[in-house]
C-alpha cells in the first residue's frame, strides 16, 4: 500500500481503498466475460486462411493441403515473392485490403513473371492492372446461382453459387466473362504479360460456408490451375493481420479490459477534482447593451454580404406601414401600384417617390448591393415614411398605435 500512497499522495486512505476496489471488480469481471463468453468467429467476414467461423477459408486452405498443393501462407510484404516469382508461381488474394501503389507494383511484377493471380472482390479487382470493379448497381446480399457465359475451361465449373460484392466494367476485348449473376460478370479471367489473371466477385465460393455448396470447391481448383509444377501462396499479407501468441488471447475479455480501466481511471480523476478543486461562483455574464447589439448585427450583414436583406426588411416595412396609412390591406403590392396609391392618398408627396419605391423594390432582389448604396436607399425610405406621417395628421396617431400592438407583423424575407 506504500507504493500507491507514493503515487497518489493526494488521495486519503478510503479513496485509495475504493480504487482498489473498482479496479479489483473490473478485472473479475473482464476475466468472467473472457470465460464465459465465446469468441464468435461467425461476425468476422473477412476470408482468411485462419479463421475458422462461417466466413472463413480455414476448411479451403487445409483442403488445398490434403489434396497435396505444394501451399503456403505468404505474410511477408508482396513485393520480396514478385522478385523470385516466375512462370511456376500462383497467389490467391481472398478479400484484400489493400491499394497501396508497391503492392498494385508487386502484382504485376508477378504476372510479367509469368504468375497467375486469382483475386477476390471489389479490393481485388484494384489491385489487378486494368482492374476496373464497380459496385453493383442493386445489392440483395442473397444467394446467386452464376450462369456459364464463356467458352473456356473455367466456365464448365458447373453450378456455382455466389454472393457478389462487385461486378466488372467490360471494354477490353481481352477480358473473358465465364459466370455472370443477373446478366453482370461475376468471374472473369484474362491474360497480362506472361501472366494470367482470374477474377472473383467475391470470395463465396471458398468461404468455408459455402465451399461444400454445388461444384464450389470446383471453381477454386480451376481457377488456380493444375498443381503440378506449380508453387501456390495463400496471401495473408494484405489482410491486416498480424498474428502473435497475444492474437490468441484477444477476445471479448480484452476488449472489456480495453474499455473499462480508461473510464474508471477518468471516473477517479474527475471525482477527485470535483471534491478537491475550488469553489467559487461563476461570473455573471456581462449583457450587451443596445448599441453593442446593434454593432453585431451590423457586423452579420457585412461579413454576410447581406445588403439587399436589409434593404428587403426596410422596403417590406415601409411597405406594410405605408398601407396601413392609407387603410389598405393588401396581401403584396408592388412598388409601382404602392406610389400610385400613396400619390392618391398624398397629392403634396415628394416628386421622387414614385423613383425612389422602384429603386428599393429592384435593390432588395440584388444580391451584389453594395452597403453605400443600401444605406441611401434605407435612408431615402425613412425620409418618404417621415413625409408621410406628417402630412397624414391626426391619422398617425391611430396608424403608430395599431403598428405598436401588433396587428402589422413584419417579416424578414
Amino acid at each position: 500500500m506504500k507504493w500507491l500512497s507514493r503515487l497518489m499522495p493526494g488521495l486519503d486512505a478510503g479513496d485509495r481503498k475504493l480504487l482498489l476496489w473498482c479496479v479489483g471488480i473490473a478485472l473479475v469481471l473482464a476475466i468472467a466475460a473472457g470465460i464465459l463468453t465465446p469468441n464468435n468467429e461467425d461476425a468476422n467476414r473477412l476470408p482468411s486462411s485462419y479463421l475458422s467461423g462461417q466466413h472463413g477459408a480455414l476448411a479451403a486452405y487445409e483442403t488445398l493441403l490434403q489434396s497435396g498443393y505444394p501451399l503456403e501462407r505468404w505474410e511477408r510484404p508482396l513485393g520480396e515473392l514478385a522478385e523470385t516469382a516466375g512462370p511456376e508461381t500462383v497467389i490467391l488474394f481472398a478479400q484484400p485490403m489493400s491499394r497501396d501503389i508497391a503492392d498494385i507494383r508487386a502484382i504485376r511484377q508477378i504476372l510479367d513473371r509469368g504468375g497467375r493471380v486469382v483475386a477476390t472482390g471489389f479490393e481485388g479487382g484494384f489491385l489487378l492492372p486494368r482492374g476496373t470493379p464497380a459496385a453493383p448497381s442493386d445489392l440483395t446480399f442473397a444467394a446467386c446461382k452464376l450462369e456459364p457465359n464463356g467458352l473456356d475451361a473455367l466456365a464448365s465449373t458447373g453450378e456455382i453459387w455466389m454472393v457478389p460484392q462487385a461486378s466488372w466494367q467490360l471494354g477490353n476485348p481481352t477480358d473473358r466473362v465465364q459466370y455472370t449473376c443477373a446478366g453482370k460478370p461475376a468471374v472473369v479471367e484474362f491474360g497480362w504479360g506472361k501472366g494470367h489473371v482470374v477474377w472473383w466477385a467475391s470470395s463465396t465460393p471458398l468461404e468455408n460456408g459455402s465451399l461444400s455448396r454445388a461444384q464450389n470447391l470446383d471453381l477454386l481448383l480451376n481457377s488456380l490451375g493444375p498443381k503440378a509444377g506449380h508453387k501456390f501462396y495463400w496471401d495473408e499479407s494484405l489482410h491486416g493481420e498480424i498474428r502473435s501468441v497475444w492474437t490468441f488471447a484477444w477476445g471479448p475479455s480484452m476488449t472489456i479490459l480495453c474499455w473499462s480501466l480508461p473510464v474508471l481511471a477518468l471516473l477517479v480523476i474527475f471525482s477527485f477534482s470535483r471534491r478537491s478543486g475550488p469553489l467559487r461562483a461563476l461570473p455573471l455574464p456581462a449583457r450587451a447593451t443596445p448599441i453593442e447589439f446593434i454593432d453585431a448585427l451590423g457586423s452579420l450583414y457585412r461579413g454576410a454580404g447581406a445588403s439587399s436583406t436589409a434593404v428587403a426588411i426596410a422596403w417590406e416595412r415601409f411597405r406594410r406601414q405605408a398601407l396601413a396609412l392609407c387603410g389598405i390591406r393588401a396581401p403584396k403590392m408592388e412598388a409601382a401600384e404602392l406610389a400610385i396609391v400613396l400619390r392618391r392618398r398624398f397629392p403634396l408627396a415628394d416628386e421622387a417617390l414614385e423613383a425612389d419605391l422602384t429603386a428599393c423594390e429592384q435593390s432588395a432582389k440584388e444580391e451584389a448591393l453594395q452597403p453605400r448604396e443600401a444605406l441611401r436607399l434605407i435612408q431615402l425610405l425613412n425620409a418618404h415614411w417621415d413625409k408621410l406621417k406628417s402630412a397624414a395628421g391626426p391619422q398617425r396617431a391611430a396608424v403608430e398605435h395599431t403598428i405598436d400592438n401588433g396587428v402589422i407583423h413584419e417579416r424578414a424575407s
